[in-house]
């Protein structure tokens, strides 16, 4: 009996973001409105993190919200239909409820359904897991056009009187269209996990412990801030120069480089490792939005091409890096 060849699927050779969409919290919380609890002051968290000010948003608008807000821009601005998504994925740790997922809930609301949809949990990495992903499943024919969001809505993880990560927090979300090109526009992707950090960055409890011993308050944020700034600075840029090595380019080539906005200090040291020179776009979005985790790339993606729009078209270095602790980074081609 001959056994029958299966089908598979080809999809187009090469990929690329086609469009940017973005959405802040409405408001804006300066560093004098939460140093009191931290003991602290608005040029203590300026000089160690280089936020001024970050965008929060109000209690009626959830992190599902946000993502609608900037998937809508993104598809709007696509031109693409709705009906033609094949996948929507969202990367982000502060779904407010275990399942379903996000990314089912948004599909709908944008028009996406039957799309596939699920979440990704990568923390600050997140966004960049899920271009990997669409970048994958548009090359193997599994879909012609991807939406991917980075969503977050921290302030309700945030402790007010956590001085290791809490100031820094914001709320965002911003989204991609992935999808088919002529040439290369999403690079191999540079991806990986260092568990042996496992607690370096996350939740100061379990949600079982957190019920028994807080009448039901919900774990918050927290981190061990010298050993993920280390880990950062040394290790990261190292991820950074593989990533631009396996697309075949030098800084010397970019026209913007946009690292997760996790503190000021790292973004400049990395921009130092690389030798990125000046004529590169270099994102800072952390200053006035926040660490918004998963949210912070495309963010900062969006700000950059709506302040320098002659950097589009070209190429930009995207790296995330956060809780797990996991990283990854590629190569761009800008909208």
């Amino acid at each position: 009996m001959t056994t029958p060849t299966l089908n598979q699927s080809v999809g187009s050779p090469f990929t690329r973001i086609l469009a940017v969409g973005a959405a802040r919290g409405d408001l804006n919380v300066p560093n004098d409105d939460i140093v009191g609890p931290i003991e602290s002051s608005d040029e203590w968290i300026r000089q160690r993190t280089g936020v001024i000010t970050r965008k929060r948003a109000s209690d009626a608008i959830s992190a599902a919200d946000l993502a609608t807000d900037a998937a809508k821009e993104a598809i709007a601005r696509a031109k693409v239909d709705p009906s033609e998504l094949g996948a929507v994925i969202i990367a982000t740790i502060s779904n407010e409820v275990q399942t379903p997922s996000m990314a089912a809930l948004v599909a709908d609301r944008v028009g996406a359904t039957p799309a596939a949809a699920y979440d990704i949990s990568a923390a600050c990495a997140g966004f960049c897991y899920g271009l990997a992903q669409a970048d994958a499943l548009i090359r193997a024919g599994a879909a012609r056009y991807v939406l991917v969001i980075g969503a977050e809505k921290l302030s309700y993880l945030a402790k007010p009187t956590d001085r290791t990560i809490s100031f820094l927090l914001g709320d965002g979300a911003g989204a991609v269209i992935v999808g088919p090109a002529d040439e290369p526009g999403i690079s191999a992707s540079i991806w990986g996990s260092d568990g042996g950090k496992w607690d370096a960055v996350g939740m100061d409890s379990t949600n079982r412990d957190a019920i028994a011993a807080r009448e039901g308050e919900f774990p918050t944020l927290r981190q061990d801030g010298q050993t993920v700034f280390r880990w950062a600075v040394w290790e990261m840029a190292k991820v950074a120069q593989q990533a631009l090595d396996a697309a075949g380019i030098t800084s010397d080539d970019l026209a913007a480089f946009i690292p997760h906005q996790a503190n000021m200090r790292i973004i400049n040291e990395f921009a130092k490792q690389l030798n990125v020179p000046d004529h590169v776009v270099i994102a800072r979005d952390i200053e006035t939005t926040g660490n918004t985790s998963a949210a912070s790339i495309p963010l900062a993606m969006h700000r950059v091409l709506e302040e320098h729009p002659e950097v589009s078209g070209g190429y930009a270095l995207t790296i995330g890096f956060g809780a797990g602790l996991v990283y990854a980074a590629q190569i761009v081609r800008l909208p």
